[in-house]
Formats: C-alpha cells, structure tokens, sequence
C-alpha cells in the first residue's frame, strides 16, 4: 500500500530565540508570540495538535489532549537563511554559514554581471525590497539598467519592472548570476524580483523565482527518488533544492495558492513525499513588520487545516515545521532571527506525544526516511 508524507514549511514561524541567537544580533526574538499579540491571531487547530504545548511556547491555550507528536527544532547550522534551513530539513548541516555582503558585492561579481545580461547596475547595497524599487524603480525604468540589492542574508536579488525586463528575461539574468556566484561568493540564492507600476508607484509581482545553489551533500529527496518514491515540490522548493532529487514540481503565487495546491495533491494517489513551502509569512509579513499581516496568515492556514487532516488517509503523515525565524515585532530588524522551529506531526496510526527539543532539524528528514523504511546517509535521526 501506498504511503504518503506532506511535509509543510511555514516560512520563518519561528517559536523564540535559540541559546545562540545574541551572536546572530536576534536576541529576544519570537515570531509566534509576537504573532499572538494582534487580535488577528488565532491557531486552534494546531493547538489542538500541540502547537502551544511545545516546550518553551508561552503564548496560545494549551490542549490538555493534544492530537499530534509535538516538539521544537535547534537549528545546528551555521545560518539563518531559507536554504540553510531547508537543506537542515533535508539533512545536510552546513558548517559553515553562506557569504552575505553588508557593503554591497565587490566590483569583480558586478563587472561579471553586466557584461554577461549588457545591462548597468543600480544599487548594490542592503535594501527593504519594497522601498528599493521606491527609491531605483524610476531610474531604471529610464535606463533599463537592473535594481541588484542584498540584505542580511546570504541573496543576490534582481528587481526588475516587467515591461522593461519580462519575467522570463529576468529569470535567464538569474541564471546567469547563478553561473557567476559560485565558490567564494556562492550565495545560498538569485533572486528575481519582478515589479509592476509607474511614477514610483511600484509594487512586486508574485513571479518571483529563486535560483539556488545545487545542495552540496545527499538529501532526503536524493534518498526518495533513487528508491522510486514520488517526491513532489510545492511553491520554491524546486528552486532551493536547485531542482534535485525532485521527481515533479509545481511553482506557487502565494499561500493561497500553495494551500489549494496541496488540497488537489493530496486528492492524487502518489508513494512518496510532498514538500511544501508557504512563503508569504516570511516575504510579505516578516520582512515588512507587519504583526497583523502574519497573525492573519497563521490564522488562514489554521483555517484549512482541518481540510488537510480530513484528506489524509490511514497510513499518511502530515508534518508543519519551519525553516527559521522572521519576527515581525523585533523592530531591531526586518531580517530572519535565530529561533527555534515547530514541529507538528499528524498521523492516524501515531500516538500523541511531547518530542521535547531536538538538535537539528535534520532530524525531520531521518523521520520521513523512517517512516518510509528508508535508511539514508544524511544526518539526523528519526523522532518516531
């Protein structure tokens, strides 16, 4: 019979900082308690598989008979990106965190650059993506020169307005970057960031598409695949996985279109895993310091979970973590802060339990590869 697992990352949901989070600038950070502040927030259907009764959670109502296997997830990597953290998930621990560029990329990455897209560059430094394209998009709108901006984390990103620069346009433009920074300024991703508007009125498009370094060690989806098992990327895993150890993917405009995805994925008779990525947390609330906009995200995906469960068959898994922190209150920063991960398990054949804190959330992978009967060389060990 078949199995399958539906492994959903909620895009930054971090649950308070790790023991190390002062040497990342974060401490004092929480995403889920500054979530439950605003009188939007509300999870009660992850409450009730143990959300609030993760060791360390101080805010919700705990459930006195969660359904799920619960626990927290340390980040063992050196990093707090969204590559980092997935490939963790997928059981690779980088020891070394990926570069980033506080003043901006040296002139060798952008000489490279131009010559190979014959376009100027604006920019270059750390930028709020939405004010970036406030501050440059009239200027390149006028000379068809590109926005390249970076921020805290290790990303190379591309803004470009889609009459001047087609998406299409600007995904061969990643590409080529992608070629360029490797090695020394092997950022962890390319990211193109398309826009629309005019007269500086200028909003981002959903054709956003990151452009990832090839993982540099064998994954859970390597595992899966070479054994035959379906696995299935929703939303930007396909791009931070560089496409590999995918059997199929599917792109996503958002959480909306992420959930509803999933829903007809889960309608498919399939033997394996799908791996899912909800982005908005993370790109549209966490970055922007909107507490509001991501307790109503937390809230909407709440809402359908019951669909999700009520789709699952008998020996399925659905599993909710996340791949780092993005604290909407931690108005220090806009960036991702070092904090402990969820992890939400859901299975009609497992019984409840507390998992308390683990190491690495490489120790989700070892779970998929467990449940599977798969043994895999990838690091972390099974929670079931």
């Amino acid at each position: 019979m078949n199995k399958r697992v539906f492994l959903i990352v909620l895009d930054s949901m971090g649950i308070g900082e790790m023991p190390d989070a002062d040497a990342y600038g974060d401490k004092g950070t929480n995403t889920l308690l500054s979530c439950s502040k605003s009188q939007y927030f509300g999870a009660p259907n992850m409450g009730k598989l143990g959300l609030f009764n993760i060791d360390g959670v101080s805010c919700g109502e705990k459930e006195a008979h969660p359904t799920g296997v619960y626990g927290r997830m340390a980040e063992s990597s050196k990093g707090k990106d969204t590559t980092i953290g997935h490939w963790e998930i997928a059981g690779i621990i980088s020891e070394k965190p990926l570069p980033t560029y506080p003043q901006g990329f040296p002139q060798e990455v952008l000489d490279a650059f131009s010559s190979a897209t014959g376009r100027g560059v604006l920019c270059n430094r750390p930028y709020s993506g939405t004010e970036v394209i406030k501050d440059y998009g009239d200027e390149h709108v006028r000379t068809g020169k590109l926005i390249v901006y970076t921020s805290a984390d290790s990303v190379f990103q591309i803004a470009a307005h889609e009459d001047i620069v087609p998406p299409e346009t600007l995904y061969e433009y990643c590409r080529m970057a992608r070629e360029i920074l490797q090695g020394e300024h092997g950022v962890g991703r390319v990211i193109a960031r398309p826009f629309i508007g005019a007269d500086g009125h200028y909003t981002r498009t959903t054709n956003r598409h990151d452009f990832s370094l090839i993982p540099p060690k064998t994954t859970m989806l390597d595992v899966l695949s070479d054994q035959g098992y379906d696995v299935i990327g929703v939303g930007k895993i396909k791009d931070i996985f560089a496409g590999k150890g995918l059997t199929e993917f599917t792109y996503t405009k958002g959480n909306a279109d992420g959930i509803n995805q999933t829903l007809q994925i889960m309608d498919r008779d399939f033997n394996g895993l799908c791996f899912v990525n909800l982005v908005d947390f993370d790109m549209l609330y966490g970055h922007r310091n909107d507490i509001d906009g991501y307790a109503k995200a937390i809230h909407y995906f709440d809402d359908f979970l019951p669909q999700l469960l009520g789709k699952l068959k008998e020996d399925d898994l659905l599993m909710i973590t996340a791949d780092h922190g993005c604290d909407p209150g931690y108005t220090v920063s806009t960036d991702h802060s070092r904090e402990y991960t969820p992890y939400l398990i859901y299975g009609k054949q497992l019984e409840a339990k507390n998992i308390g804190t683990h190491a690495t959330f490489s120790d989700i992978g070892a779970t998929v590869l467990d449940y599977f009967g798969i043994k895999g060389d990838i690091a972390g060990k099974s929670v079931l």
